[in-house]
């Protein structure tokens, strides 16, 4: 009987110890930090170049609040840029398409705030603001018609589901971006965005994608 004790405080004293030794391990551990994403653009291949030639130059359509920036007011309007925004994802983007601003903010407020992203290079020329929108039950929604009309050239990043209710099929859903300064999410979506400027018909591809329009 005393030896089977004896075994029992030996075990449990083993027990103690490993796990002591476990915390003081993970006490000791560095916290995992953010690491930049790195997306480097190299150059085509003969193959790739070819397919670019047969298949029309695609129009990207960007939201701006809570998707490329969030703003918030103290009396004076500031808005914050979303991680990623300039330079890496818009300098980068593009180079693949042809990029558009569509915002259902008043145009004087959108216009300065695309200004601003935009810093003179000449690379977010073309604007649709509110007057564009379709206001139904209470919401704006983004008619990509108007834009243009061969739908199949056409891609929306949107946080909002509810602007592009009319053209699910053509959109990049995206997480509403606030203040988070680890935020990778534009930068995430690089690889896609390269490779679906490749498609006939980018609808062939985002139709596939509808299941996480409500996850936002």
């Amino acid at each position: 009987m005393l030896r089977c004790v004896w075994g029992w405080l030996l075990g449990f004293s083993l027990h103690v110890s490993c796990c002591s030794v476990c915390l003081a391990l993970l006490r000791a551990r560095p916290i995992i930090q953010y690491q930049t994403v790195r997306y480097d653009i190299l150059p085509l291949s003969p193959v790739s170049r070819n397919r670019l030639g047969q298949v029309k130059r695609k129009i990207l359509v960007l939201d701006l609040d809570e998707t490329l920036i969030h703003s918030h007011h103290d009396g004076v309007l500031r808005p914050t840029v979303r991680p990623g925004t300039p330079p890496d994802f818009i300098l980068k983007v593009s180079q693949w398409y042809e990029l558009v601003v569509f915002t259902a903010s008043m145009e004087i407020y959108g216009s300065a705030v695309a200004d601003k992203l935009d810093n003179s290079r000449s690379i977010l020329k073309r604007r649709y603001y509110r007057q564009h929108c379709t206001l139904e039950l209470g919401s704006y929604i983004k008619d990509l018609s108007v834009v243009h009309s061969d739908l199949s050239s056409i891609v929306i990043l949107d946080n909002s589901p509810g602007a592009y209710r009319s053209h699910p099929d053509n959109a990049i859903p995206i997480k509403s971006w606030f203040s988070d300064p680890s935020d990778t999410a534009l930068l995430n979506l690089l690889p896609m965005l390269d490779a679906l400027r490749f498609t006939a018909d980018v609808r062939s591809v985002l139709s596939r994608n509808l299941h996480q329009h409500r996850l936002w």
